[in-house]
């Protein structure tokens, strides 16, 4: 089989079963485990897969630019924000993470809710200038352009210092085995610090980033509280977490 065949087969296979396990298929293929991780490596070069122990997992879409990610699932995120939006109560400190769901939810917070913000994100803190009641805190630090937040030591030192009800984090992937990851090292590390000081962690998922990886790994699913999914779902896809004891709400 050439080259060209074996990668083509392994794409194929990927989207069919939504991962490989090396050892399983070149025993099916009569190939050697070397050949099958060579042609893993190279497809993950080209960001076709993600590589993780013992195979690979479909890539995540989210992991394009800012205004790409804006296109992704432009439909589904608004009401991702408003159930997100649903979940807070007057008087509460909560986190709300960068990215574009983000946005979305602090669009969704009603008029009259009072309570504090904190966020990394400018996008974020710009969205609640005309929200009257929400008292808000913008930490700063060097501006992180894929995601439009502040990273950085001066940003982690202001994050450890805040207690927070609840963080609504973004997500790049989230896979039962894998946990929630990101593309970017320190952006796993600010959104752990983030996530370490948050009485609940509710993850922020539209249908793109559910059985996906990524290269970094954000925080076991037992740190998670509960997931935010689409009304429609397929229940084969969040039935996994929901049986580690993670609360599923669907927008």
């Amino acid at each position: 089989m050439l080259t060209r065949q074996r990668k083509e087969l392994l794409l194929a296979r990927l989207h069919k079963d939504g991962q490989i396990v090396a050892k399983s298929l070149s025993e099916e293929l009569g190939l050697s485990e070397d050949t099958i991780r060579r042609d893993l490596r190279e497809l993950a070069s080209e960001g076709l897969l993600q590589r993780v122990h013992g195979g690979a997992l479909p890539p995540s879409p989210a992991l394009g630019n800012f205004a790409q990610r804006q296109q992704i699932s432009s439909d589904t995120k608004p009401a991702i924000a408003r159930a997100a939006a649903a979940m807070i109560e007057p008087g509460q400190v909560v986190f709300i993470d960068g990215g574009t769901t983000a946005v979305q939810l602090a669009r969704a917070l009603p008029q009259d809710l009072r309570c504090t913000v904190v966020t990394h994100s400018p996008s974020v803190a710009v969205e609640l200038v005309e929200h009257p009641l929400v008292d808000v805190i913008l930490i700063g630090g060097r501006l992180f352009k894929h995601s439009v937040v502040a990273m950085g030591p001066a940003a982690l030192e202001a994050i450890t210092q805040i207690r927070t009800d609840i963080y609504f984090m973004g997500v790049c992937s989230l896979h039962p085995q894998t946990g929630i990851s990101t593309g970017d090292f320190d952006e796993a590390g600010v959104k752990r610090a983030i996530s370490s000081m948050a009485q609940r962690t509710v993850v922020l998922a539209s249908p793109e980033k559910l059985d996906t990886a990524s290269p970094y790994q954000i925080a076991p699913l037992s740190q998670v509280h509960t997931i935010i999914v689409t009304g429609d779902a397929p229940e084969a896809l969040v039935a996994p977490y929901r049986n580690m004891g993670i609360a599923i709400a669907r927008a």
